[in-house]
Formats: structure tokens, sequence, C-alpha cells
């Protein structure tokens, strides 16, 4: 029989989860397309600002797991009540700010509190043990809108306001939407615990070959993530000069090349709870292979096609490390293993600024940046082949049958 128990961890219904999901990633991608506006107002190029934003993002990974740990010690709902504050006031400091020390600082913060979704509000919806795929697949939707989202509203400020309205308002939605979230929080809700399994705290067979192969697929999907998603708005202005030199234009562009391309969460979602995510992973590590590669090679409107398909290869690979965890680790672990893998992911998608700065310093096109993303890819394509197959039975996301 299912059983139920309450504990310090309110619980609240997936949307409110599903749109801090969107704010987390929306404000954390205000930069991407602000930096170049950022960068002549403090008389800077672009390549050399972009490294101005490296605390921001490293910190997204790296606070993770502190994170987690005030999660498991306190409550997970307070800690998200604390990201929607903490990530509304940094980006409003953002954009007060009267130099580049001040503006990286507040980018930094704004990275410490976004840290805290990831690990602890994915384990919040994952509590409930249901249909763990497909919600995880509309859960990621609503993050990648929030990619889609930053360039296209940043884009509207930035023609016409100032790059220190695109974190302004932003960041007052934020504190706003707080206030939301704390009232949705039921201090009674039911947590969804399976009766033996997760309460032992026991892990699936073939755990630790399965986080082995996880860590691959996290590092490598976490550069190419964040490649993507920082650099695809530039790209388009720099690639699609038949079409449109326009900064909004281009933010748009990209904008639905994100929206569109995120319904493949819901699409990968709805086929890992019906076959097996080895074999979902290794398609998925395929079509990043072969589609990222031929962006690098294309421009204009064939670029445009091409980024929807990549971007949805890489946004559909998102749902299924989360789905597979579920499987593997059970309750009482999974905001630990949560952190360790948004640590990995996030920091390594870090990297991503120092090492395209250097590239383009170097004489680099941005096009070659897309080539190395491509081969990378090849790394996901191994992973899913090292994964072993579960069975039915050692499942730890499944109720146990009465």
């Amino acid at each position: 029989m299912q059983t139920v128990e309450y504990n310090k961890n309110k619980t609240v219904p997936d949307i409110y989860l599903n749109l801090s999901h969107f704010l987390d990633h929306f404000v954390m991608l205000i930069f991407a397309k602000a930096a170049y506006d950022a960068a002549k107002y403090f008389n800077y190029t672009y390549e050399q600002f972009i490294i101005y934003g490296l605390f921001g993002f490293v910190l997204f990974g790296g606070m993770a797991p502190i994170a987690a740990y005030l999660a498991d010690k306190y409550s997970r709902s307070v800690l998200m009540v604390i990201f929607h504050f903490g990530i509304g006031i940094s980006a409003i400091s953002a954009g007060l700010s009267n130099s580049p020390g001040q503006l990286a600082t507040s980018i930094g913060f704004i990275g410490i509190f976004a840290s805290i979704y990831h690990p602890v509000g994915i384990a919040m919806l994952i509590q409930n043990n249901k249909k763990i795929g497909l919600r995880l697949g509309i859960n990621g939707v609503y993050g990648n809108m929030g990619v889609a989202a930053a360039p296209l509203i940043t884009g509207i400020f930035l023609t016409y306001g100032s790059w220190s309205a695109c974190f302004i308002f932003p960041g007052l939605a934020c504190l706003f939407y707080g206030v939301i979230f704390f009232r949705s929080l039921n201090p009674n809700g039911p947590i969804d615990v399976l009766k033996k399994k997760t309460s032992s705290g026991n892990f699936a067979p073939h755990w630790l070959r399965v986080l082995i192969a996880l860590v691959i697929t996290t590092c490598s999907g976490g550069f190419i993530f964040g490649s993507m998603t920082f650099f695809v708005p530039r790209y388009f202005e720099i690639s699609m000069g038949n079409i449109t030199s326009s900064v909004l234009l281009t933010g748009i562009l990209a904008s639905i090349v994100y929206a569109i391309a995120s319904l493949a969460q819901i699409l990968v979602g709805w086929l890992i709870d019906r076959f097996s995510p080895k074999l979902i992973l290794l398609l998925i590590g395929i079509g990043q292979f072969i589609c990222i590669s031929l962006s690098s090679i294309v421009t204009d409107l064939t670029l445009f096609l091409v980024m929807i398909l990549a971007m949805g290869f890489v946004f559909g690979q998102i749902p299924i490390t989360d789905t597979i965890l579920s499987r593997y680790v059970p309750d009482v672990h999974r905001s630990k293993i949560l952190s360790v893998k948004f640590l990995l992911n996030l920091s390594v998608g870090a990297l991503v600024l120092p090492v395209s700065s250097i590239m383009l310093k170097s004489g680099f096109e941005m096009s070659s940046l897309f080539s190395v993303l491509g081969f990378i890819a090849i790394l996901v394509i191994i992973s899913a082949v090292f994964l072993p197959t579960q069975k039915r039975s050692e499942r730890l996301d499944l109720y146990p049958k009465s």
C-alpha cells in the first residue's frame, strides 16, 4: 500500500515549482544578452567583458551542495522561499551597478541564490513519484522557456530602455512572485513515500556504474548546454547578416529556437516513462553530434532551422538524467546526489566563459566553438552505451503493489 507521511518540508503544486524554474534560468541568462551593451557602457569589448559573468555561473553550480545540505538540515520549502527573494534582490543590485566589479559581484550573488533551485526544487518535485519522466519534462520546458524568454525580454529592454533595466525589472518580478510562492505553501500537504525502498535508503543495483555514466553525461552536457544557451543569441547576430542585424530581431529568433526546442523535453519525458532511458539517451547523443556540428558550417535561415533541432536534442537530455537518478537513488539521498550532479553540470558549464573568451581572443571564429561542442557530444553517446539496463523490479520510483 502507498503510505503518506508529514514532515518539515511543506508541499506546493507542480505549477509553482515550474514557474520558479522559469525564473531561475531567465535571471541567470540576462547577462548573456545584455553583456554586449553593458560592455560598451563600461568601455570594454565583448570578449573582455563576458568574463565578468564567470562568478555567477561558477557559483550557480558550486553552491548547489550547500543548498542541498541546508535544505536537508532545515527545510526544502524554506530554501525555496529564500531562492526567490535572493535572486530578486541580487538582480536589482546588478542593474544598479556603477562598475564592472559591482556587476560581477551582483551576478555572483545571483548565482548563489539561483543554485538553490535545482537540488532543492527538483527534489521537491520528485517527492511525488507519479509519472516522474513526464513531470520532469514539463518542468524542464518551463526552465527552458526561461532560457527562451531571456534574450527576447532582454532584447526588448535593450531596445527601449538600457542594460540596467534588463536586471531591475525582472528582479522586481522575482520579489513579487516570491510572495505568491510563499503563500502557496501547504503546511499540511502529504509527501508520498515508498513504503520500503525509499525509507530504507537503499540504492538500486548497479547504482555506482550509473553514477559514473551520469558524471560523463553531466559534464559533457553541462558544457554544451552552457555554451548553447549563452552564445546562440550572439551567434545569430554574427551569422544571420543576410537576414537582419537587429539586436531585437536576433533575440526574438533565439527565443523562438529555445521555445520550440524546449518542447522536446515533454516528448522525451513521455518516452522515458515507457522505454529504456539508455536507448533514448543514445539517440539524443547522436542527434546532438550531428546537428551541433552542422550548425557550425551553415548560416542564415538554414542555421535557424538546424539550431532548432540542435537545441531540441540538448534540451531533451535534461529530464533523462533526473529520471534515471529517481530510479536508482532513494528520496532520502536525492537532494545530495542532485546537488553533486548540478555542481558538476553547472560548474563545467561555467567554464564556457573563460574557454570561449580565450578562443575568441586568440582569433577563432564563434563557429569553431560549435564545432568543438559537436565533438563533445560524443561523450554523451559513450555514457549512454555505458549505462546498464535496469529491470522494472529494481526501480525505486514505482509504488509497491498492494
